[in-house]
């Protein structure tokens, strides 16, 4: 046979295409499940609570809302476990669908926020769920992306028929690392400090949970069919938003967060636009073919550039950020979980997961509600 460099090129290009695509025809999102927290956060208490670098900086009121859209948000009480949250989400979930604890064969929890460095978070609620001893137990972590990767991992696992069911539970909780932002900011009341901070005090807390299966428990209503999806990274901009421990003192470390907000906009905007991109032509659709978009949620400016950029209409999107501000890996779920009981995701609706973490990482999933 004689050597075609054209021919043989193209071959390599399908395989590349083959190998960054991500389709599925037994894939379902059986159930789900929340929890919202009890303590309703707003605003204007935040900023009550900074009022001597608002003075300072001559910062008048109403600035958190006004920069983020964001009125209010929700946090966990004190000594909350994250576990608990999880669990609570995950019975909730089980409990409104036709499937058992002992056929879930895979359990992920994919918060930002986990109990320990080890064990996983996930084995505690694995345990108070009493699933199969056979079951995969284990945590994923990748920023706000974590449910979705999760998601991709169960369905990866039914499509190639290794498990017929599997659990995705996240549970983050803002209320520690605000309360230490806040103090850093009274300590060192500058501007620096405080633009640094203000992607941290957008940040709610809350649980989910969603039942992955291939369809086999509910056969006669198999509804939020997953049909593909695509990811897409920028790593190069990875310093962007960073949240881990910092030395305090010689033999203390706390936690500290900082997000160069106009940077992750501008990048992760781009990055969305590359993903999208991909993401029409992977599911073969139109951006008017979407018909309903969930995203996830980091507040007003990011919603009206990543919609702008891609050509989406408002009427099209669901959001929660408002009242729930940004709850990391639970932000996207929790806000379709919503979208559906309140019946803006309707049976046969064509859906666009629209999610994006720090790192930076994109991970869009197209579903038929």
């Amino acid at each position: 046979m004689e050597y075609n460099p054209v021919k043989f090129a193209k071959i390599k290009v399908k395989i590349k295409l083959e190998q960054d695509t991500m389709k599925y025809s037994k894939v379902y999102i059986e159930s789900m499940g929340y929890e919202l927290p009890p303590v309703v956060v707003t605003s204007e208490e935040l900023e009550e609570r900074l009022y001597p670098l608002y003075e300072k900086l001559h910062i008048p009121p109403g600035q958190l809302a006004a920069l983020t859209g964001i009125f209010e948000r929700r946090w966990w009480e004190k000594g909350y476990p994250l576990s608990r949250g999880a669990i609570s989400a995950a019975q909730k979930a089980i409990a409104n669908s036709n499937v058992n604890s002992g056929d879930i064969d895979v359990l992920i929890y994919g918060g930002v926020c986990r109990e320990n460095f080890e064990p996983a978070t996930a084995c505690n609620v694995a345990a108070e769920l009493n699933l199969s001893p056979n079951s995969l137990v284990y945590d994923v972590s990748n920023a706000c992306l974590g449910v979705l990767n999760g998601i991709v991992d169960i369905a990866n696992r039914i499509q190639l028929g290794q498990s017929r069911a599997g659990l995705v539970v996240s549970s983050e909780s803002a209320r520690e690392i605000n309360e230490i932002a806040i103090r850093r900011m009274l300590e060192n009341p500058s501007m620096e400090n405080f633009i640094g901070s203000l992607a941290t005090l957008t940040g709610g807390s809350g649980s989910i949970a969603l039942l992955i299966t291939d369809g086999s428990f509910s056969p006669h209503n198999k509804r939020r069919k997953l049909i593909g999806g695509v990811a897409c990274s920028a790593p190069e901009h990875h310093r962007l938003c960073r949240w881990g421990m910092d030395e305090e003192t010689p033999d203390s470390f706390v936690q500290n967060m900082y997000t160069d907000s106009v940077s992750v906009l501008k990048h992760g905007v781009e990055l969305g636009r590359r993903t999208w991109q991909h993401f029409l032509r992977t599911l073969d659709r139109s951006a008017e073919q979407i018909e309903k978009i969930i995203c996830h949620q980091v507040g007003a400016s990011h919603r009206d550039a990543i919609l702008k950029t891609l050509g989406i209409s408002d009427e099209r999107d669901f959001f929660t950020y408002p009242y729930l501000g940004n709850i990391g890996t639970v932000s996207l779920p929790i806000t379709a979980a919503i979208a559906e009981e309140r019946e803006f995701l309707r049976p046969g609706d064509q859906v666009g997961f629209l999610g994006i973490g720090s790192g930076l990482n994109c991970l869009m999933l197209g579903w038929e509600w």
